[in-house]
């Protein structure tokens, strides 16, 4: 099974936006449009397969040491066999090539990133414009059921 990881182009925005559509109205991860998704296509990083996208992270810098892990999906078809392990080593080592120092994420699926040595910190502890910014938009927000990690570079 050959799967290459690579920068999305604006083309790949709506294979992406189907991708991860279920998961949008579950509440797992939320909704990007189209305009937003393009004004950040530089901050993801897809999985593809036969030509096709089966995965995608994105790595959203929220000051000049702290990036955030965010968005990640793996179609169902090819979950458990290190896609979502690979975009977010890819996504770290972006971090790396920036000389970010720590990278976030805030999940339903504490023990996939506390295996790849995230640690459980407290959601106070991360920065308010993440709150404001994306948070706000959460169908179960201020109730947060989410998990918040780190992890340092």
């Amino acid at each position: 099974m050959e799967i290459e990881y690579l920068k999305p182009t604006l083309l790949d925005i709506e294979a992406m936006q189907t991708l991860v559509k279920q998961e949008v109205a579950n509440g797992v991860i939320l909704d990007r449009n189209s305009n937003e998704m393009a004004t950040t296509i530089r901050s993801y990083t897809i999985a593809k397969n036969k030509n096709k996208i089966i995965g995608f992270v994105a790595l959203h810098i929220h000051t000049p040491t702290l990036a955030e892990i965010r968005s990640l999906i793996v179609r169902e078809d090819f979950r458990n066999r290190g896609v979502g392990k690979n975009l977010i080593s890819e996504a770290i080592k972006e971090a790396k090539d920036l000389n970010l120092k720590e990278v976030l994420t805030l999940t339903y699926h504490k023990e996939f990133f506390e295996k790849l040595n995230f640690k459980e910190i407290s959601k106070e502890s991360i920065p308010d414009s993440k709150i404001w910014a994306d948070c706000i938009k959460c169908k179960h927000f201020p109730i947060c059921n989410e998990i918040s990690l780190i992890k340092e570079i």
